[in-house]
């Protein structure tokens, strides 16, 4: 079974108004359009040409992952999700505690791990992932010390920063930086950012100066002068595992993930903030960010994150044919151009920002056309 797939952009406060509507051909938003689900979820499930929604159509056996169109005017929370062992004892720890699973208090929404991927289709997709190294960041606190005058919030976070555990130093950090004590440095580092001047780390900077601009006073700032940040070009891609810090910065992505509404966010957002839980779980292990190489040849490249809930596939699509097994429930995504999906006797027509869903009883699927197209499945473990 083949089946077109639509639905509402969710208007959350760091979207873009003109992001989802330049990839759609319309013209911007009155309103942030941050992310279009194409999945089953029951939070926004997608509507069917059948006039169903996707979720009805999945009821015995819902999808392992959600696909989505990121769209970033702002920064995103910065936030980290459970493990699936970690999701299941949280949900059932609220559930007993009777916390509405749709109120604003509520940290655990579903049992479930949501590890994710997201790949550039934007010429420039900014993120913060992961802790940077602590020499980097040691390095930065350094230089915004020297632009400060040597301020005393910025000399006691760098007295957090030392220490010959790394991962140790960095947990205590957050730990301290959640906690209500750390204000004078939140302050100092923000004081400091207009005229501080890093060799190798000007990117940074300017992204530091975005944030604060747009969150002031928010202990996010600082947790966000600690981490990587990168900037993808067009079909690169980035990795969140469970425990990882990520805060999505600017532009437009492709963006699945396991099947789950669960996160633990740590600043930069007015939505709740669960600070001992996220420090509970999160990763603090120093590293470079967690990139995804794309793999394939003739136009066909395959990001796989090595989770069995999902993996992604890219097809650009010019004179020929491209022909994909379906290896389970299928979600196909345009993103450029004009492109036809064939399952079996079906056929649906795409155009950028719509998609098709294909039952996995069917055997394979045919893309044509021009442009490109995103194709969600599940991973080749699960």
């Amino acid at each position: 079974m083949l089946l077109a797939l639509t639905n509402t952009p969710r208007d959350y406060s760091w979207g873009s108004a003109m992001l989802i509507p330049a990839l759609q051909g319309r013209e911007p938003s009155e309103v942030p359009e941050a992310e279009i689900w194409y999945g089953d979820h029951p939070g926004s499930p997608a509507r069917t040409d059948d006039g169903r929604t996707l979720d009805a159509v999945t009821a015995d056996a819902p999808l392992p992952y959600l696909l989505k169109i990121l769209a970033a005017g702002s920064s995103l929370s910065i936030q980290a999700h459970p493990s699936k062992d970690e999701a299941v004892r949280g949900f059932a720890r609220e559930e007993a505690a009777g916390i509405p699973r749709d109120a604003a208090e509520r940290t655990y929404r579903d049992d479930n791990h949501k590890p994710e991927i997201i790949v550039a289709l934007s010429e420039r997709f900014t993120a913060l992932v992961g802790l940077r190294p602590l020499d980097g960041s040691r390095r930065l606190v350094a230089a915004l010390g020297e632009s400060s005058g040597d301020a005393p919030g910025i000399r006691a976070l760098a007295a957090h920063l030392q220490g010959d555990d790394a991962s140790a130093a960095l947990r205590e950090t957050l730990a301290w930086l959640f906690s209500g004590e750390a204000a004078a440095a939140i302050a100092d580092v923000e004081a400091a950012l207009p005229d501080a001047a890093a060799p190798g780390f000007e990117r940074e900077l300017e992204n530091l100066r975005r944030i604060a601009a747009d969150f002031p006073g928010d202990p996010g700032l600082v947790v966000a002068l600690l981490m990587n940040l990168v900037d993808l070009r067009r079909g690169e891609a980035l990795f969140a595992p469970a425990g990882a810090l990520h805060a999505y910065q600017e532009g437009l992505g492709v963006e699945l993930m396991a099947a789950s509404d669960n996160v633990l966010r740590g600043g930069l957002t007015p939505k709740h903030i669960d600070a001992p839980e996220l420090l509970r779980l999160v990763d603090t292990t120093p590293g470079p960010a967690p990139r995804v190489a794309a793999a394939g040849t003739d136009g066909v490249s395959v990001y796989d994150a090595g989770v069995p809930d999902f993996r992604l596939t890219r097809v650009e699509l010019g004179d020929a044919a491209r022909t994909l097994p379906v290896t389970g429930p299928t979600i196909v995504l345009a993103t450029a151009g004009e492109v036809s999906v064939a399952a079996g006797a079906a056929r649906r027509t795409l155009l950028p920002g719509t998609a098709a869903y294909v039952t996995a009883d069917e055997s394979e699927i045919v893309l044509t056309g021009t442009g490109e197209a995103f194709v969600a499945q599940p991973g080749v473990s699960h």
